[in-house]
């Protein structure tokens, strides 16, 4: 497993980080996880070399945190850099988010929020300090939090040893540059596959300049990329509005992956393993987080990470990937 640096934290990760939203189940997937098939996903992940797991309390409502603490007690602790986040909440007011099922999340990045959350995830996750501490959401009125006071109290809890380094999801260039105001800033969240390359316009080349990590979501687009999935597919769930599960916009992803057949070929990889490669491939900078639910996944993509494409075949794929996109 290839590994790299968290921005100036000294901390070292995998080039390849798990994800777990899919792994908390609930409505946002119309199922229930299955606690056992997941704990073996986290262990099988770090057993294959990859040391960094992505979790949320957003993610049904702290089941994802939970089930990752369960899956912490059989492995060894210093070894697992662990993200969560901060920011979305249900059992407090903030700014109206969204519904998840019948309950309502809210956006609060206040520091009063923010030291109760801390202490709820360190609960769910059964450990005694977290490696990347992220706000998930950016704040907004009417509960809206100036960054100086998210970042002054994201600092204290650095000093107080809860907290190892601090990131930031969803946020725009100009957002990032007044958290390193107030703080350093060693890794930010952007949405990123061959399908939606936005971040290479906006979020990457402010990473670059100040050496923050860019950590890649959703590069299989919510499993489609993964090329798993018929033809006739009816998306349910948190994937029924998103823009490639749209029937023309599918079908025209599945023609791209299937002109990828002989890269996967050349590179004796899995469509889902080249599209994941072709995302690490962009910059050294960027790291990648690949969601799984069952151990084979794991054992799927991992060698994505020791996948070299060449500069034509980079080019190749972008071409099918904007013809996909007319």
């Amino acid at each position: 497993m290839k590994m790299m640096k968290l921005g100036k934290s000294g901390i070292e990760i995998s080039k390849i980080g798990l994800g777990t939203w899919a792994i908390g189940g609930g409505p946002a997937w119309n199922r229930e996880a299955d606690v056992k098939v997941c704990i073996e996903t986290i262990v099988k992940a770090v057993e294959l070399g990859i040391n960094l797991v992505d979790t949320a309390p957003g993610y049904n409502f702290g089941n994802s945190e939970k089930i990752l603490g369960e899956a912490l007690k059989q492995l060894n602790r210093e070894k697992v850099v662990v993200i969560t986040k901060c920011g979305l909440v249900w059992n407090r007011k903030g700014t109206p988010f969204n519904k998840v099922g019948d309950v309502q999340l809210y956006k609060n990045l206040s520091p009063e929020s923010i030291r109760e959350e801390v202490e709820e995830s360190l609960k769910r996750l059964q450990t005694d300090y977290i490696d990347v501490y992220m706000t998930h959401w950016q704040s907004v009125e009417p509960y809206y939090t100036p960054v100086s006071e998210t970042v002054g109290v994201l600092n204290e809890l650095k000093k107080e040893g809860k907290i190892r380094a601090i990131g930031a999801a969803n946020v725009t260039p100009s957002q990032i540059r007044e958290y390193l105001k107030y703080g350093q800033l060693d890794i930010v969240q952007g949405k990123y596959s061959i399908l939606d390359r936005q971040v290479e316009d906006d979020l990457l080349p402010v990473c670059k300049e100040n050496q923050i990590t860019l950590q890649a979501y959703s590069p299989l687009e919510q499993g489609l990329l993964a090329g798993k999935l018929p033809r006739d597919y009816v998306p349910t769930g948190a994937r029924a509005n998103k823009k490639w599960f749209q029937p023309d916009k599918m079908a025209r992803a599945m023609d791209m992956m299937d002109a990828w057949a002989p890269l996967c070929e050349k590179y004796n990889c899995s469509v889902s393993s080249l599209a994941l490669a072709w995302v690490m491939n962009q910059d050294e900078q960027i790291n990648l987080l690949n969601g799984a639910t069952k151990p084979e996944q794991i054992e799927t993509n991992v060698v994505a990470a020791d996948i070299q494409l060449s500069h034509e075949d980079l080019m190749r794929m972008r071409k099918l990937a904007d013809l996909a996109d007319r």
